[in-house]
């Protein structure tokens, strides 16, 4: 009877837990990466020209202390993805912080990251006051929709962006501005985050699943 009420009690833990992992996926937030550095496992680099700066940096404000990852570099487009992370249906979701930036200040998300040159985008700029939605095909970027949205200059705000099949949706700080289909890019590929132009942006507890 013991034997069986144990069982029946793991089995119980199990299921209350399963729901948690199911939901929020796997969740990266630098605090065990080297600083002044670039994030272990991930890789960066720009589509188009210029020099990219992604290192992991000590942050006060960080969502979760004491680390962050941060572009300070100028380009065209630089991204930085965890090429392991193969998705083609699902979420990622990132907190970011735009600090500086004359032409922009950008944060973003990309998924059904095939390469450097192709791969899908959401950005919310707090410049523009905007969160827009591309992809990226053999190079160049394909603006798909704009929606106006108050994106706070040099605060955390949260990204995310839902997607399967051609649905994609995305979200600022907890309200969706865009929801619509589009079959630019399918099939599985990296997830990352982004940024453009001169933007100084900082990143933080980006999840996907």
């Amino acid at each position: 009877m013991k034997s069986v009420t144990t069982k029946l009690f793991t089995l119980i833990l199990v299921f209350l837990f399963l729901p948690i992992f199911s939901v929020y996926g796997t969740e990266v937030n630098f605090d065990k990466n080297k600083s002044n550095k670039p994030p272990d496992e991930w890789q960066c680099g720009i589509t188009g020209y210029g020099s990219p700066e992604w290192l992991v940096i000590r942050e006060r404000t960080a969502p979760s202390s004491p680390n962050v990852l941060s572009q300070s570099g100028r380009g065209s487009f630089p991204w930085c993805v965890i090429p392991n992370a193969s998705l083609s249906d699902g979420f990622v979701e990132v907190k970011f912080k735009p600090v500086s930036g004359m032409i922009d200040q950008a944060g973003g998300l990309i998924w059904r990251f095939k390469n450097g040159n192709n791969y899908y985008v959401a950005r919310a700029n707090a410049l523009e006051n905007n969160v827009s939605l591309y992809y990226v095909k053999n190079g160049r970027r394909r603006t798909i929709t704009y929606v106006d949205a108050p994106v706070p200059h040099n605060e955390w705000s949260t990204l995310r962006v839902e997607f399967a099949s051609d649905m994609i949706k995305v979200y600022l700080n907890g309200k969706k501005y865009i929801d619509l289909k589009d079959n630019h890019i399918s099939g599985a590929g990296a997830v990352g985050v982004w940024t453009k132009s001169d933007s100084k942006t900082l990143f933080d507890d980006f999840i996907y699943k």
